[in-house]
């Protein structure tokens, strides 16, 4: 066989295999194994919610940082001990991630019901499609059969989970580095309907962009004095803003709206319609037409939970989240 050959038989042989995992993912993978999976999680998600309103966009955030990072494994759940590092600490996710004690009592309830069956990594994808319909969005039939890993990466959670200072080009190349299209990221970004952000995340933005000394032009002059007011130079880096200054616990498409009047909170949002081309095009399509923004949302996540899953043989169903055993 020429070098040539050998090359085209292993991509033929590592798209089989990425292909087969895949396709182990199926709905109602636990209907006979734990039929009450899923409305075990859509109970404490919902009761959990009505707790915290900002858990179900924390909850989605989970499941995109989990599938960013050694694909759909639950790495992002994993503790920190003397022996082993997690992903907790990373940058995109120190003192910023949320949810998990919700995903403990969710495991809890589940190994009550069905000991040793329902994965961790199968939870925030439950967990996640649960959570947008409980704030108004679109639902989706979760493809199942996910096991959870015994590694996590400390580096990858540090480079691979996009900034909220990227470009359109920087966030394309984070999503096509997962197998997901530019169409998947425009898409997802609609996820930013709901939840809050870091004065922190933004704050660049409002005083000195890229280093100018000024405030970013894009921001529409109202928004961007109740942002500065909000978040002012020395000011709380903690502090919480909505994505979503219109209707920040609604998932609707208002997301995209507010990008058109320059009223995107991060950078990464707000570039989607400053960058002439195919990503305002999607911006004006999705703000105009919900029911085409919920569909191709659902698609997304879809396409989402299927970034490297780790099915049987692999991975294993851990009991604690938490632990990687």
């Amino acid at each position: 066989m020429t070098s040539v050959g050998f090359v085209l038989m292993s991509y033929v042989f590592f798209f089989f295999f990425l292909s087969v995992g895949r396709c182990q993912l199926q709905t109602g993978f636990y209907a006979s194994s734990c039929p009450n999976a899923e409305s075990i999680v859509k109970s404490e998600v919902s009761k959990a919610t009505q707790q915290d309103s900002r858990l179900p966009a924390s909850l989605i955030r989970l499941h995109f940082h989990d599938c960013f990072v050694q694909g759909c494994d639950a790495s992002v759940l994993l503790d920190d001990t003397s022996s082993f590092t997690g992903e907790k600490t990373a940058g995109p996710n120190n003192n910023s991630l949320r949810g998990f004690e919700v995903i403990d009592t969710i495991k809890t309830s589940l190994e009550s019901s069905c000991k040793g069956v329902v994965s961790c990594a199968d939870i925030l994808a439950i967990a996640a499609r649960d959570s947008s319909v409980i704030t108004g969005g679109p639902s989706w039939d979760v493809r199942l059969g996910r096991r959870d890993s015994t590694t996590a990466s400390l580096s990858g959670a540090n480079s691979q989970i996009p900034s909220p200072a990227f470009t359109v080009n920087q966030l394309i190349s984070a999503f096509t580095a997962k197998g997901l299209s530019a169409e998947d990221m425009f898409t997802l970004s609609g996820a930013h309907t709901i939840g809050q952000a870091k004065c922190s995340s933004f704050s660049g933005r409002l005083f000195n962009n890229s280093g100018s000394g000024q405030p970013d032009p894009s921001i529409r002059q109202g928004f961007l004095k109740s942002l500065q007011s909000a978040c002012p130079q020395g000011g709380d880096a903690t502090a919480l803003q909505p994505l979503d200054v219109a209707t920040a616990t609604t998932f609707d498409n208002q997301y995209y709206s507010n990008l058109l009047l320059g009223r995107g909170l991060l950078n990464s949002d707000q570039v989607l319609s400053t960058t002439v081309g195919t990503a305002r095009n999607f911006v004006k399509a999705y703000s105009s037409d919900q029911s085409k923004f919920f569909s191709n949302f659902a698609g997304s996540m879809i396409n989402m939970g299927n970034i490297s899953p780790l099915t049987t043989p692999n991975g294993i169903i851990r009991s604690n989240c938490r632990v990687p055993s």
